[in-house]
């Protein structure tokens, strides 16, 4: 294996010394980390972002990929909501980050609000309360905007296969 030199300044030899505490190898943590940003680079000029989602319930966790948001919408009742995010991923798969509110209740006064013409002007009562139950959210991979139909309100998904059809980056001559 070929041998190279990497001259460090002196502002950076604690990063390079933590690197090699971390992963025992400072080659293989170099390697690891020229291969991310390559990666990663190489996205971005082709017009991806790197795309950070939550998943789960409450806090969830977090997991990224290198996409671009082709189109968002949601859609709410009174007691909730939905709201849908639809990448396409770098290697050409569609990705759907849905995210649902649990059950959402409004103080007690307010059921003479939902119906007849309060319904159109709301509570304008200084004395509200509202509670809302930890939603969920979920993170889909299919392969086809097909796929998609049965996972999102219709017109997302009209506007999804619109976006479908579009480059992540179109280079003008200009």
């Amino acid at each position: 294996m070929p041998n190279k030199t990497i001259y460090v300044s002196d502002n950076d030899l604690p990063l390079y010394q933590r690197a090699q505490e971390l992963a025992g190898n400072l080659s293989s943590a170099i390697s690891v980390a020229l291969r991310k940003y390559v990666e990663l680079e190489e996205g971005r000029l082709a017009g991806y972002d790197e795309i950070t989602v939550r998943v789960g319930r409450g806090s969830g966790r977090k997991q990224r990929f290198s996409g671009v948001l082709l189109a968002e919408g949601g859609r709410s009742s009174n007691s909730g909501y939905e709201a849908f995010k639809v990448y396409r991923s770098r290697s050409g798969k569609f990705v759907l980050h849905a995210d649902r509110s649990g059950l959402y209740t409004q103080g007690a006064d307010d059921e003479k609000y939902l119906t007849g013409w309060r319904s159109w002007v709301g509570n304008w009562s200084a004395d509200q309360s509202w509670s809302m139950a930890q939603g969920e959210a979920t993170l889909d991979v299919v392969d086809t905007v097909e796929e998609l139909r049965a996972l999102v309100p219709e017109d997302l998904y009209e506007l999804i296969e619109m976006a479908a059809e579009q480059p992540a980056v179109e280079d003008l001559d200009i």
